[in-house]
């Protein structure tokens, strides 16, 4: 999950937002997306350098795609749990599974924040821009880390500010003039940015129980839209994140002129390899504390 995913709500239904509205779309654009994306998961399993035996669990895994990528290069002496709230999202990667039956990879469908967790101990706890929209963070996270063996490995992956990431700003600023986009939402609230403060981060890690933080930044840039052209990146930018929360609560508005806007704006940073974007994230690295 990540901000091309219309924002949730800031409130603690997130199951229903996951299964209704989010995950339905993203489903929809699910190999657009990860392609988009993957390079930061990619980078964090660099980072918790994942040993081959070693027990995962792949919070917000989403339609599988990282939980699928540890489990290849884990082989068969490993074994990856992925979680998520979204069913419709895991029918995706169960059947993305189906696809290679010789992975030791199994899909949860579950709440981090209420419902009971997988079977631990588990070596890892990973995920890719998926634990920003809990609701009590700290509680979550202690939650996760009773999952944990003693100094067991926390990694995520999270989106900095807004103002970091290009490629989610200029097709908010193209059609500003013709979307009434809401009032910002608290800067904790839950929401893609929820962890853009590395204090606070820190912070939620330490009340959680966690020890031996660290936050990297992970600078990239990324296709938008995913599939190398400019009609796809206005697309994406049109039916998922913070521009297409706006339109759907702007039905008055007119799409077809935000569009134009939004692929003026496009068009000044198309190449021959398509529409190209920097993005900043944080690559954020913890223990449980012993």
């Amino acid at each position: 999950m990540d901000p091309t995913t219309p924002a949730p709500p800031s409130t603690p239904d997130q199951p229903t937002f996951w299964n209704e509205i989010g995950g339905p779309r993203w489903v929809r654009f699910q190999e657009r997306l990860d392609a988009q994306i993957r390079v930061f998961g990619q980078s964090l399993m660099e980072r918790l350098a994942i040993a081959p035996d070693e027990r995962v669990l792949d919070i917000g895994c989403g339609c599988g795609d990282t939980t699928l990528e540890i489990a290849r290069a884990q082989g068969s002496r490993g074994s990856v749990v992925g979680v998520d709230v979204s069913s419709v999202m895991l029918d995706r990667a169960r059947l993305r599974l189906a696809a290679e039956p010789g992975l030791r990879a199994t899909f949860v469908h579950a709440n981090v924040e209420t419902d009971p967790l997988p079977d631990g101990p588990f070596d890892v706890a990973y995920s890719r821009f998926g634990v920003m929209f809990f609701h009590d963070p700290v509680a979550a996270f202690r939650r996760i880390r009773s999952t944990l063996r003693p100094g067991g490995r926390l990694g995520f992956v999270c989106w900095q500010g807004l103002e970091d990431n290009p490629w989610l700003r200029i097709p908010m600023e193209a059609a500003r003039s013709l979307v009434t986009f809401p009032a910002p939402s608290a800067p904790n609230a839950p929401g893609p940015m929820a962890f853009a403060d590395p204090a606070r981060a820190r912070q939620v890690l330490a009340d959680a129980g966690f020890d031996t933080i660290e936050l990297q930044p992970c600078p990239h840039e990324v296709s938008l839209g995913g599939d190398g052209s400019l009609e796809g990146a206005v697309e994406i930018a049109m039916e998922m994140g913070p521009l297409a929360a706006a339109l759907r609560q702007s039905p008055g508005a007119d799409r077809a002129a935000a569009s134009d806007a939004v692929r003026a704006a496009l068009a000044q940073h198309s190449t021959a390899r398509g529409v190209w974007l920097p993005a900043l994230a944080w690559i954020v690295t913890a223990r449980g504390s012993v």
